[in-house]
């Protein structure tokens, strides 16, 4: 079974000229523990310097011009030159192409951009110009999750940079751009990095969790957990689990109808279910969280599912009635 705690993402970067970000994140990449790899640099322009770097330190590159084509038949040849690198990820250094709606859908989530500003202050072109003349102190850069909104996904990372009296938009453009290269790898580390981040992994699993009506967190035998109904006696539906008993994974254990559905998922499926040490024997199986690609509404059905095999019936009667609106 592969060691999903240690392999690394698999980036492709997206460029349109001379790629300074993507240098940054390539040598980012190459350090020791680093969690992402370069698997690609892509380009809509071939005259971008960025491919000749790229290429010079033996990363595939790929160029396909936007000229003669429409933005979904563009946005395909990059896509499929994405997967073909096996890329997970997909970083925006410097694209100076709005993706269409349906790719950013595909690839919701995995879509990394910086932008020259502090957002959500000025979305689009000319950043540096305008936070002048509107008398900032500060300008900096925002790395964020794109969306098919422009410049308006998730803030992951921002760096600020002190405006001076005497700035021009060019002056403080150089000063950013250094920003940009410490700011952008850091980024793009602590994100990738989340699918093997138990504080994070736990966040998810107890916001699902916690939305079931009357579910409460709990723990047992050191362990956090979830249960339903009355604080003092309810019944437990769902318990976390980080690397327990020798385990290498980060799991939420829930409920499954008995140990030969349990055995039955563990053997089709062994990259996604495990029968953990101490509860298997009562039916709960793990659901493995530190892993590419959870599918987090798999997550949710699951947690619902074992939630209702305990819940009073009350409760799943309010829940089907709700699910019917």
């Amino acid at each position: 079974m592969p060691d999903t705690a240690r392999s690394k993402a698999k980036v492709a970067i997206f460029i349109s000229g001379t790629g300074t970000n993507m240098a940054a994140l390539l040598y980012a990449s190459r350090l020791a523990q680093a969690p992402f790899e370069i698997v690609l640099v892509a380009s809509n322009r071939e005259t971008a310097s960025g491919l000749s770097f790229a290429q010079l330190e033996g990363v595939p590159t790929f160029v396909h011009s936007h000229k003669g084509h429409t933005r979904a038949e563009h946005d395909a040849a990059m896509e499929a030159a994405a997967h073909e690198a096996g890329a997970q990820y997909i970083v925006l250094a410097g694209y100076m192409r709005i993706l269409s709606e349906a790719f950013v859908e595909r690839w919701a989530g995995r879509i990394l951009n910086i932008h020259p500003s502090l957002l959500p202050k000025y979305k689009g072109l000319d950043t540096y110009s305008r936070a002048i003349e509107a008398g900032d102190a500060h300008a900096g850069a925002s790395v964020h999750l794109v969306t098919p909104e422009l410049d308006a996904g998730e803030v992951l990372a921002q760096a600020r940079v002190a405006i001076a009296p005497e700035d021009t938009p060019e002056t403080l453009a150089a000063r950013v751009k250094v920003a940009e290269h410490q700011l952008f790898p850091r980024a793009v580390a602590d994100y990738v990095s989340r699918g093997n981040d138990p504080d994070h992994l736990y966040t998810r699993v107890a916001d699902l969790a916690l939305a079931l009506p009357e579910a409460h967190a709990k723990d047992s035998h050191g362990s956090p957990g979830f249960r339903v109904g009355p604080v003092k006696s309810g019944k437990f539906f769902a318990h976390f689990s980080q690397q327990h008993h020798g385990s290498e994974h980060i799991a939420v254990l829930v409920k499954t109808g008995g140990m030969e559905e349990l055995l039955d998922l563990v053997e089709a499926q062994p990259e996604v279910y495990f029968k953990p040490a101490y509860y298997g024997a009562s039916g709960w199986i793990g659901l493995i969280l530190n892993r590419p690609d959870v599918d987090w509404g798999h997550v949710a059905q699951w947690l619902e599912r074992s939630w209702r095999s305990v819940a009073p019936a009350r409760l799943t009667r309010l829940l089907d009635a709700a699910d019917q609106f």
